[in-house]
């Protein structure tokens, strides 16, 4: 009985600490600022920015997602399609709005390099031809809204930052959806928060929008110091950290909405490449988080039922977590529904990293982009 009840007590200070974290940090987790709130900056002029967009074989997608990028509003805009090795109608589609629109410039990569992720490559070859003092790296499946290079840009001018990261939003969806979203916005809010709070050792970097100043991008490096780096986006935040630079995070929401993520299905696949290199393939932190985590869950579910103060204690932690979830759709103008479902979406996310390091492990490295790369040669060109 005794050990009973300090397994549930560890449990019930797991999750309650896990909710307060989220609620401390979500503070400064908030959403991109409007033109209103910029203090009278929304009437300055912003510096030119490139929009740089790794492609292959996004036929699609990538006409919405160039048309988007052109309804920009208040900023000067190029940008820059790599149709990387692309074998579906994508090129044509990229050719047609090149003869269309002088903004948009194409780029054909027809063989990768070795030693290069094919994505990497593509974001080298594309920032190579960038002249403006500003690179936004984006994703073909990710559709940004009018006014958000903007904001952004003025963020940026306004914090005195040379990098701006917004998290990727996804459509509303049904509760489930929003659920795991909002489980997603929970375990990135200390990370938004501590960039936000300039804290020495904290990076962020998140593909869907990454805006980060030509001049210490270069500095750094750029792509091809991140060439065999799987998870290329969020390092990029750690070289500019490491390069002097300085990053501000938000809450993506609708100012940058990506099309994945709205089924159980899309979102283990989309994190089957990701989520072990998060933790740089290590195994045991991977494996850690992929068994305690589940069992965690399922002890703190269960615990109401054994009829223990301590038990119960660890069921109302649990359902704990729906708080900052609360926080979360309440900025992202979402009904309560998905964050009551929160709670119960953290086991998707485990099970995405114990499938992403199964798969990794068992293949002996990832597939990207119909090429393979071994893991020994993915850990061995990381940056760490």
């Amino acid at each position: 009985m005794r050990r009973m009840t300090f397994v549930f007590f560890a449990i019930t200070a797991l999750l309650a600490l896990m909710s307060w974290s989220a609620l401390y940090h979500s503070r400064l987790a908030r959403r991109l600022p409007g033109l209103a709130h910029l203090q009278g900056c929304d009437g300055r002029p912003v510096p030119a920015c490139s929009v740089v967009i790794a492609a292959r074989d996004e036929e699609a997608r990538i006409a919405r997602t160039i048309e988007h990028l052109l309804k920009q509003e208040g900023v000067e805009l190029k940008i820059i399609v790599v149709d990387d090795r692309s074998t579906d109608g994508t090129s044509a589609i990229l050719k047609r709005f090149a003869q269309q629109e002088p903004r948009v410039q194409v780029k054909r990569v027809d063989v990768l390099p070795e030693g290069w992720l094919g994505k990497c490559h593509a974001c080298h070859v594309g920032a190579s031809m960038v002249t403006t003092e500003w690179i936004l790296f984006s994703d073909a499946d990710c559709w940004i809204k009018p006014d958000a290079v903007r904001r952004a840009l003025l963020v940026a001018e306004r914090e005195k930052v040379e990098h701006v990261t917004l998290t990727p939003g996804v459509m509303p969806g049904s509760a489930a959806s929003q659920g795991w979203h909002l489980a997603f916005l929970i375990t990135m809010a200390s990370w938004v928060a501590n960039v936000n709070r300039d804290r020495p050792k904290a990076y962020l970097g998140i593909g869907a929008f990454n805006l980060v100043q030509t001049a210490i991008y270069r500095k750094f490096g750029g792509h091809e110091a991140l060439r065999l780096t799987v998870v290329d986006d969020l390092k990029l935040g750690l070289l500019v950290r490491r390069a002097g630079g300085r990053t501000r995070g938000f809450i993506g929401g609708d100012d940058v909405t990506c099309d994945w993520g709205l089924t159980v299905r899309g979102v283990v696949k989309v994190m089957e490449k990701n989520y072990f290199a998060t933790v740089d393939f290590r195994v045991i932190p991977a494996v850690g988080v992929s068994i305690i985590g589940p069992v965690t869950w399922l002890a703190a579910l269960a615990g109401p039922f054994t009829g223990t103060l301590w038990g119960i204690a660890a069921g109302l932690a649990l359902l704990s977590l729906s708080l900052p979830a609360m926080v979360f759709a309440r900025r992202l103008r979402w009904s309560m529904r998905g964050a009551l479902l929160t709670p119960f979406a953290f086991p998707l996310l485990y099970y995405a990293m114990l499938n992403s390091v199964l798969v990794t492990l068992k293949q002996g490295g990832i597939r990207w982009r119909d090429t393979f790369y071994s893991l020994q040669a993915i850990r061995a060109g990381r940056v760490r």
